[in-house]
């Protein structure tokens, strides 16, 4: 029986994690082995509950004020001892973040295999997203097994001189996660508050955009939608107390926004359903929101998910001002424009890949999954 180890942090892993830990506990060939790290702590557990995963080991490293020197040394000092305890056959982490960095290197030191999940995404601009790209091309270096979400990843790897053998295209975990959370039935607080108007749902919290280039992109929000009454947005703000002191200082007696706490992934995806367009500087997001067929408008100079572009559901607008409000104004007053970019065509998954990943871990089996864009 091989034993599998699944290593994870953050709100945004969790949510395309949990769906394949719940896939591989199902596997009889497979043990399934749960390490949270706590890099996010409340955003973290909402996810964990919603998806029922309790972990078998949990390194709560997060702290006030945390930086990037103290996710890495917190995670170093602790994982170690773990791993030599557990002796995986295979540890799985997932995409950029600093827990993923820093376990795929602890592993690299004790000789374990690693299974990159979501391998490949590239911008080839190491200071965007920041420190994201770095740890992805990091991770990428030591990984046996690259598990990528669309063609377009795996030729990234391809060209960085990678074993086409450790290579597998899956789609993204995400899809998998959202065909059990949005529903139908599904009601919120925030979306009476909307009632018949059209709900912009916003979502920015990058590192790299702290500082000046967030108050650009909420003064443009303002602009907006002090100039459209049909319009309100919700607006779920990171934990980062610099993210939150700006929000409060453009949106201040704005009435056509709430600010509110972080939601739950099962919320947020269906708000996503719901929502008219997106504004947003994540990542996941924009894999999420193209299911839906909504337009997502990217607050980024760069983005690593270009297969959206592609498609015509995402728009990169980056992070001037008068380029966000120009964009934004007219999927609003333009309906051509809007439906243009509002057709449902996702090139990042069928909700298939958690069960792909799980046979090539436990049998060997492989069938690619190809996006038709």
């Amino acid at each position: 029986m091989k034993k599998i180890m699944l290593v994870f942090g953050t709100r945004p892993e969790a949510i395309k994690m949990c769906p394949l830990v719940n896939e591989l506990k199902i596997r009889k060939g497979i043990k399934t082995v749960v390490c949270v790290t706590g890099q996010h702590r409340e955003m973290l557990d909402q996810v964990l509950t919603t998806f029922n995963v309790i972990p078998d080991y949990d390194l709560s490293i997060m702290k006030y004020n945390q930086t990037l020197f103290d996710i890495t040394t917190g995670i170093m000092e602790k994982i170690k001892l773990i791993l030599e305890k557990e002796e995986p056959d295979v540890v799985l982490v997932h995409g950029d973040t600093s827990t993923t960095f820093v376990t795929a290197l602890a592993c690299f030191y004790l000789h374990i295999p690693v299974g990159h999940v979501e391998a490949g995404l590239r911008t080839y601009n190491i200071d965007s997203p920041y420190p994201e790209e770095f740890n992805r091309q990091a991770v990428s270096i030591v990984s046996r097994y690259n598990f990528v979400p669309t063609q377009l990843a795996a030729e990234n790897l391809i060209k960085e001189g990678k074993n086409p053998s450790s290579i597998y295209i899956t789609g993204n975990t995400v899809i998998d996660a959202m065909r059990y959370t949005v529903t139908e039935e599904y009601t919120h607080p925030e979306l009476d508050w909307v009632g018949d108007d059209k709900l912009i749902l916003i979502t920015a919290h990058r590192r790299e955009n702290l500082g000046e280039p967030i108050h650009h992109m909420f003064r443009a929000i303002r602009r907006v939608l002090d100039e459209h009454s049909d319009c309100k947005a919700v607006y779920p703000i990171h934990m980062n107390p610099i993210v939150r002191k700006a929000a409060n200082e453009e949106f201040y007696g704005c009435d056509r926004i709430h600010i509110i706490d972080p939601i739950e992934v099962f919320d947020c995806h269906n708000f996503e359903a719901r929502c008219f367009l997106c504004l947003t500087d994540s990542g996941g997001i924009q894999e999420e929101v193209p299911s839906y067929g909504k337009p997502v408008l990217v607050m980024r100079d760069t983005t690593e998910r270009p297969e959206g572009v592609d498609a015509g559901t995402l728009k990169l607008v980056g992070i001037n001002e008068d380029v966000i409000y120009e964009n934004f104004k007219e999927l609003l007053e333009d309906k051509a424009s809007y439906n243009k970019m509002a057709r449902a065509c996702n090139p990042y998954g069928d909700g298939q890949a958690c069960k792909r990943i799980a046979d090539i871990l436990e049998c060997g089996i492989y069938e690619p999954w190809v996006a038709k864009l």
